[in-house]
C-alpha cells in the first residue's frame, strides 16, 4: 500500500517577509525613487502599494524594527509626477482617498530643496500607522519596500 499526497504552502525567498500572499523586502541602502523602484523590478516585484488598513499597519510595525534612526524613510509605490495632486500607484491604480496615512499637512507639494517639487511618497514615522506617509522629491536618497507575488513551494509525502 502506496500513498502520495502533495501539498502546497507559502515561500518567500531569503531576506523577504511574508504577509498576506505577499513577500516583502526592506532596502537597506539609499536610493532615488526611481533607482528604487528599478531595483525592485530586477528582484520580480515593485515598489509596495499599501492599499489596505492591515498591510499598512504590518508595514508601520516592520519600520520600527527597519529604521535605524527616526529620520530613515522607506520609498513606496505611490506617485503624482504624471499630474500634480493625482496620486497613482505603480500599477497604475489611482489612490483611494478612503484609504490614506498622510501625515498632517501632507502632502504639501515643497519645492525649497528641489523645484521640481515632491512627487513621490515615503512611508517612516516611528511607530505610527495612520501618519506615516511624506511625499518627497524623488531624487532624494531613501530606502525602500519592495513587494512581489509569494511563490507556492511544493512539498510531497509517501507512505509505504
Amino acid at each position: 500500500l502506496v500513498s502520495l499526497s502533495v501539498f502546497t504552502y507559502p515561500r518567500c525567498e531569503e531576506g523577504w517577509e511574508h504577509n498576506g500572499g505577499k513577500c516583502y523586502l526592506f532596502s537597506t541602502n539609499g536610493s532615488s525613487w526611481e533607482k528604487s523602484r528599478d531595483e525592485c523590478k530586477q528582484l520580480g516585484g515593485d515598489l509596495e502599494i499599501s492599499s489596505t488598513f492591515p498591510l499598512q499597519g504590518f508595514l508601520a510595525e516592520r519600520l520600527r524594527v527597519k529604521m535605524e534612526r527616526a529620520e530613515d524613510k522607506f520609498w513606496i509605490g505611490l506617485t503624482d509626477s504624471k499630474n500634480e495632486g493625482d496620486w497613482l500607484w505603480v500599477d497604475g491604480s489611482p489612490l483611494d482617498r478612503n484609504w490614506t496615512f498622510w501625515r498632517s499637512g501632507e502632502p504639501d507639494n515643497w519645492k525649497e530643496k528641489d523645484p521640481d517639487g515632491e512627487d513621490c511618497v515615503a512611508m517612516g514615522e516611528t511607530g505610527k500607522i495612520i501618519e506615516s506617509w511624506t511625499d518627497g522629491s524623488c531624487k532624494t536618497e531613501y530606502k525602500s519596500i519592495c513587494e512581489k507575488e509569494e511563490e507556492v513551494g511544493l512539498y510531497t509525502i509517501t507512505c509505504v
